[in-house]
């Protein structure tokens, strides 16, 4: 079945490739981002475009007023900078609180009441597994993400009696431009090269969602494995990552 589909952060990265392929299916794609050049580009896919910077409320509000009755709303839209927490500026900080924690929890609180009156509707929140086990030069682009990871698993609970699914997506490091804005010493991207996700990978498998509905999806699927891991020996997974990052 054709399904009406928001995505946010579609103008880059995972949002893109996810743009293209349900476009592709036949779904009505509406596409949110701030770069109106890339807009421009949703458009000629087939997208419906929404230019608007979720770090401002009132661009939230007016994208979600603009919103037909949506089946799904995948929320992926997010910001990292990586460094060190007494390295980084008040400015940075704010930007990933806002752009990862802020505006998801924004956007699913003033989506939900109209699939709640409907007793239907999905949301797909883009978490990391950073938000389930910290690196180095990470700690508050972990903390964010850490919080999304709470808010999908509460939320989940409140939206069951209404048949809403509520689904995370927990990819690793994906090989997109992400990286080179968060990390501009390619450091980071250097030494985890061997463990990059292809963004079609992680596209492919949020679509697949889609139908399946699932509760959570870990990319790569050994991550599961790590985060369960961290949580009964959180020593020995700190030991054998504390190599990210030491790199100069």
């Amino acid at each position: 079945m054709k399904k009406t589909i928001l995505i946010t952060g579609a103008t880059s990265g995972i949002g893109r490739k996810m743009t293209e392929l349900l476009v592709a299916q036949g779904h009505t794609v509406y596409a949110t981002g701030r770069n109106e050049v890339a807009i421009k580009a949703l458009e000629q896919l087939g997208a419906i475009a929404l230019q608007g910077d979720l770090r401002n409320r009132a661009d939230i509000d007016r994208i979600t007023t603009q919103l037909p009755p949506l089946d799904v709303a995948i929320l992926n839209a997010g910001l990292g900078y990586f460094d060190n927490a007494f390295d980084l500026t008040d400015d940075e900080v704010d930007q990933m609180l806002e752009v990862n924690v802020r505006a998801p929890i924004y956007l699913g609180k003033r989506l939900a009441p109209a699939m709640m009156e409907r007793r239907s509707g999905h949301f797909i929140f883009v978490g990391s597994q950073a938000g389930k086990v910290a690196t180095k030069k990470a700690s508050v682009y972990a903390a964010s993400k850490h919080a999304v990871t709470g808010f999908v698993n509460g939320l989940r609970l409140e939206l069951a009696e209404y048949h809403i699914a509520v689904t995370g997506i927990y990819p690793g490091p994906i090989d997109t431009p992400f990286l080179q804005k968060a990390d501009a010493s390619n450091v980071y991207r250097n030494a985890i090269e061997n463990f990059l996700i292809q963004p079609e990978k992680v596209a492919a498998e949020v679509v697949r969602a889609i139908d399946k509905r699932p509760r959570e999806v870990n990319l790569p699927r050994i991550m599961g494995v790590t985060s369960k891991l961290y949580a009964v020996a959180p020593s020995l997974v700190e030991f054998v990552g504390q190599g990210f990052f030491n790199k100069k």
